[in-house]
């Protein structure tokens, strides 16, 4: 049986706000670096992150408030947020390899298939590619220790991926899983916070 608080659908939308906002002053910051493919994966990959969070969170206050289980909400979080990781590194890994004005072809989405084995490939694939370009970025605008953020981010999110292929029925597990996200989502955000105090929208710019 399930043990889904309110206090716990709230707190778990606080990661879903934290990404949100890191993704959202990356994409400003880095409009002007990326070739117009690469953004389009990056964009599309982080809107998909905070979609698939923000559904699962919704998933919880509905159950914690006694409306319904819709259970298809909680059973799309892992294949979509993995999905969505996968594309957000792809397209930082192409702004370091296409210019902005220069095309590019755009690979068609993997087929799904059922397995947590895959998306937890997927999302592990996606977020070394993603961490290991703003690991590049902040040692280009000088801020080793964004470097340690991204680095500790990407440690916590292994933790929470290998956590979201377990069961979430008993509350422990769930605030474990949160207080994870939460770090893990908290130093990402920190770093990216660094990056753009440092000038990574001006550098981007410039480089266009």
């Amino acid at each position: 049986m399930k043990e889904f608080t309110l206090a716990m659908a709230l707190v778990d939308f606080i990661p879903v706000l934290l990404f949100a906002a890191a993704a959202i002053i990356l994409q400003r910051d880095l409009y002007f670096r990326m070739s117009k493919g690469a953004f389009a994966l990056f964009a599309a990959g982080t809107i998909d992150v905070i979609c698939a969070g923000a559904l699962k969170a919704l998933y919880k206050l509905l159950y914690a408030l006694g409306v319904c289980d819709f259970t298809a909400l909680n059973q799309m979080f892992f294949p979509v947020q993995s999905l969505g990781f996968l594309l957000a590194g792809l397209g930082m890994i192409a702004m370091l390899t296409h210019r902005q004005g220069r095309t590019m072809a755009i690979a068609a989405a993997p087929a799904v298939w059922s397995g947590t084995f895959l998306f937890v490939g997927l999302m592990v694939a996606g977020l070394a590619m993603m961490d290991a370009v703003l690991c590049s970025l902040a040692k280009r605008v000088g801020r080793p220790a964004a470097r340690i953020l991204f680095l500790v981010s990407f440690i916590l999110c292994l933790g929470m991926g290998y956590l979201s292929s377990k069961s979430f029925d008993k509350a422990a597990m769930n605030w474990i899983a949160q207080g994870i996200n939460i770090l893990g989502q908290g130093t990402l955000l920190a770093g990216v916070l660094m990056l753009h105090r440092a000038g990574l929208r001006a550098a981007s710019s410039a480089q266009a």
